[in-house]
């Protein structure tokens, strides 16, 4: 048995993995990692990455059948499903060199192809070699959550793990969830010309501000998919290419393909937690705000840690460790300023409290301030005009911001950022803009929420007259 010891030992090479590893080793720490299956984690290779590729295709089918308005005939594109399917493996494979083992060894990381489990409090064995670490970072991610519904085990099913490698266009897809992954797969597919039927338990995107997310929906079922809410799935029978799904509510839906996009659940089942005393939650590995684990050595970080399962969490969350780590100084995990998106078209965003959230915490203090995107020149240039803008502002200063329409996942970096930094509205309002751009949808909100205390107030507009009758 061969036996190293380290600074910081890292379980995981996704995105929260890779940003500790490259940031210690950088800064002058010794540090391992271990990664049993693929350089880059479930983002670059089952999750982000391909999911936008494929996107990337159903957009430029859609572009080229609804192309009339711009003055430009529709014309029927020709998909092939394979050749896709070659342009998401394309993209993947010229991003994989940023997160290959060779670039990892050359800022000095010792990459170990192994899956890890505990042995001790500060010993983890990978393979025939055992590790001691004075700090470990547990960053293994998510897998995709199969619920036990009867007879999913007799049936073929596909997940965001298995979907990149189906080279035929499914004819009817079956998506079971609602939920960001399903809505978007369910957006791309019809859009390269498969029939697509959402089959959700409660509301699909469910998680998301009502009036947002209805604005989605709507034009995912203008195109075409069908989506069944209050449709919790209970038995699935079937084969290959005619599969039955039947809910509670005694409603059935058949397809040729049945995806499961009902949610993920933390990797912690190889790691043997228990040797070293760390403790677990029902979403995955209880930490402080600090993201350190019931021992005191060991962190967890992304997705394992049970939190907002999102690649640039795990991002945020080295950032908040490495500090730590490296420097002993105190560092905590916020998330009211961590912001979310769904790629669909039109796009969904959301940083901070939704206007629910936020009437529920603040109350009469809450303002809401509303701007659609019908009144932004680039939107209507470009025939982008559904979508709307929503910011809360509590004594002038956001507390939230939901977005849904064009850009929206860009959008929303500027609140993300006043969040962060506890910015106020006249902050924003004092932003310059380029005109025109979607960009300006932003500004404008601000301006809404200005506009009644200059426009409408008394006291302004008698202080005007006074400075125009007085002063030459």
């Amino acid at each position: 048995m061969k036996r190293i010891k380290t600074d910081i030992l890292v379980i995981g090479a996704g995105s929260g993995g890779l940003s500790v590893a490259a940031g210690a080793s950088q800064m002058g720490a010794d540090v391992v990692l271990l990664e049993g299956h693929k350089m880059g984690g479930d983002c670059l290779n089952y999750g982000c990455v391909p999911s936008k590729a494929l996107i990337a295709s159903g957009k430029a089918a859609h572009g080229q059948n609804h192309s009339e308005v711009y003055g430009v005939a529709n014309v029927t594109p020709k998909i092939d499903y394979g050749a896709a399917k070659d342009h998401v493996h394309g993209v993947i494979a010229q991003i994989e060199p940023v997160d290959s083992q060779e670039r990892f060894e050359g800022f000095g990381v010792n990459v170990i192809r192994e899956f890890g489990h505990f042995i001790s409090e500060t010993e983890v064995q990978a393979g025939d070699t055992v590790i001691t670490a004075r700090r470990i970072v547990i960053a293994t991610g998510s897998s995709p959550l199969v619920p036990p519904i009867d007879g999913i085990d007799t049936v073929p099913y596909i997940t965001n793990e298995t979907l990149w490698e189906l080279r035929e266009r499914p004819e009817h897809l079956l998506i079971i969830g609602g939920g960001p992954i399903g809505m978007e797969m369910a957006q791309a597919h019809i859009r390269l010309g498969s029939r697509v039927t959402v089959i959700e338990g409660a509301k699909a995107l469910g998680k998301d501000d009502p009036e947002m997310a209805d604005i989605v929906l709507e034009t995912l079922r203008a195109e075409g998919i069908d989506i069944a809410e209050d449709a919790k799935a209970t038995k699935i029978e079937g084969a290959d290419g005619s599969i039955t799904v039947h809910t509670e509510d005694g409603r059935t839906f058949t397809g040729s393909h049945l995806l499961v996009a009902v949610g993920r659940k933390s990797n912690t089942e190889s790691l043997k937690l228990d040797a070293a005393g760390i403790e677990r939650t029902k979403t995955g590995i209880k930490v402080d705000a600090s993201l350190r684990t019931s021992n005191r050595r060991v962190y967890a970080i992304g997705d394992v840690a049970g939190g907002l399962q999102f690649t640039h969490v795990a991002g945020y969350h080295a950032g908040v460790i490495i500090r730590s780590m490296l420097f002993g100084l105190p560092s905590k995990a916020k998330t009211s300023h961590i912001p979310w998106a769904t790629y669909t078209d039109p796009e969904l965003a959301q940083v901070g409290m939704t206007e629910a959230q936020a009437k529920k915490e603040h109350g009469d203090k809450l303002e809401v301030v509303r701007f659609h995107y019908e009144h932004n020149d680039r939107a209507i240039a470009e025939r982008k005009t559904k979508g709307l803008i929503k910011v809360m502002v509590v004594k002038g200063r956001p507390v939230g911001a939901s977005i849904a329409g064009h850009q929206a996942g860009d959008l929303i970096n500027l609140w993300a950022l006043v969040l962060a930094n506890k910015m106020k509205m006249s902050q924003v309002a004092a932003m310059v803009a380029p005109y025109p751009t979607i960009g300006e949808v932003n500004k404008r909100a601000a301006g809404a929420y200005f506009s009644p205390r200059l426009f409408e107030s008394d006291l302004v507009k008698r202080v005007v007259g006074l400075v125009q009758r007085f002063i030459p």
